[in-house]
């Protein structure tokens, strides 16, 4: 399956609670953090509502699982 490297570019100061959720949910918590997901309906939909806070790239290495370096 697909991977995407999800990476928080901007602080979640001043933003709505759900979006706080939501990004607590993909698993960042500061700017810069980066996580790996696969590539599914869920976690695009999570994607499209933080959009303006995190950088999305596709994953092209190893099997990596949770939190890259």
């Amino acid at each position: 399956m697909a991977q995407l490297k999800i990476t928080q570019v901007k602080s979640k100061i001043r933003c709505l609670k759900s979006h706080k959720r939501t990004l607590e949910a993909l698993g960042l918590k500061h700017p810069h953090d980066t996580v790996i997901h696969n590539d599914t309906p869920q976690i695009r939909g999570m994607i499209a509502a933080v959009d303006y806070l995190v950088r999305v790239e596709p994953h092209t290495g190893a099997a990596a699982k949770g939190r890259a370096s």
